[in-house]
């Protein structure tokens, strides 16, 4: 691979790191006059769009059997529906950048749901402490929460629930047939729209004091991190590979938490510091290779 190569995709990769960085902090800015129901079901309307008009104009085609959008709505519900809500509901009492913090517990939640539902990926000491690394570092993150109770409790919660949603989405991507890449994304948020549709209908508050903030960053929700976003996310997969993209585990609770600091001027205090640094090295540490005993 030449170096112009190497730059697009990091450029890529940073491009998509910006997306979903702060993608917390424009969250938190949606749920200030809008309703969480209301923000999941706008968003996934416009991803869904943006995509849908990639996939027409590349003249790709949709599956037409029902077993294929079955496999679609359970990745709608556990990877897209569930952890929107769950995520834009917290984030009315947790802060864009601890939400962002959360979040970087899923590719170790993915790791230990992996050992039990994908061959080849059991779990090794390096992976154990890792994930008992990850999970002191949300423990470090919100200690002081759960200690108040109230409902930054629950927002955290909810929010760490999210994480683990993705983490079941990410098994399920595994073992249920694959798509092409576009046409897999586009129609898992079509079956998101239409779940979300008639929640959306009966159950939205109505709400005639929407600010303008509010609603363009619900825009920007479901063109830029939604739709773009993914679109970006298989580019880089097919250009550079997985585990090329895996190094956004590590740079996406950083821009979250750090923007939120600088942007939203969140509150930050020495434990999430030190919250972020284990977490990030619970990451690290599952990443190292163990090499295989040879048989004697």
């Amino acid at each position: 691979m030449d170096n112009r190569s190497r730059l697009i995709n990091w450029a890529l990769l940073l491009g998509l790191v910006a997306l979903w960085g702060t993608s917390f902090m424009v969250i938190a800015i949606s749920v200030e006059t809008i309703d969480p129901i209301s923000v999941v079901f706008y968003r996934l309307v416009l991803g869904a769009l943006v995509i849908a008009l990639v996939v027409y104009a590349r003249g790709l085609k949709f599956p037409r059997d029902l077993a294929s959008w079955g496999g679609f709505a359970l990745m709608a519900v556990a990877g897209n529906t569930l952890p929107f809500y769950l995520i834009s509901w917290g984030q009315q009492s947790v802060n864009s950048g601890i939400a962002g913090m959360i979040m970087a517990i899923m590719p170790l939640m993915t790791m230990l749901l992996a050992h039990y539902f994908v061959e080849d990926e059991k779990l090794n000491r390096y992976k154990l402490i890792g994930f008992a690394l990850g999970i002191s570092g949300v423990t470090v993150l919100l200690g002081p929460v759960f200690a108040g109770g109230g409902p930054a409790f629950w927002g955290g919660l909810a929010i760490f629930v999210a994480a683990t949603c993705y983490a079941v989405n990410a098994i399920l991507i595994r073992r249920l047939p694959r798509f092409s890449p576009l046409v897999g994304a586009c129609s898992v948020l079509l079956m998101s729209s239409l779940i979300m549709l008639p929640i959306w209908w009966f159950l939205a508050p109505q709400n005639d004091s929407i600010s303008q903030d509010s609603m363009s960053a619900v825009i920007w929700l479901g063109i830029g991190p939604t739709g773009i976003a993914t679109i970006i996310l298989f580019t880089v997969i097919a250009r550079a590979g997985p585990t090329f993209l895996s190094t956004i585990n590590y740079l996406v609770p950083v821009v979250a938490f750090f923007g939120g600091a600088w942007l939203l001027s969140e509150a930050v205090y020495w434990h999430h510091y030190l919250a972020l640094i284990t977490i990030l090295s619970g990451i690290a540490l599952t990443r190292i290779k163990t090499s295989p005993v040879m048989p004697r």
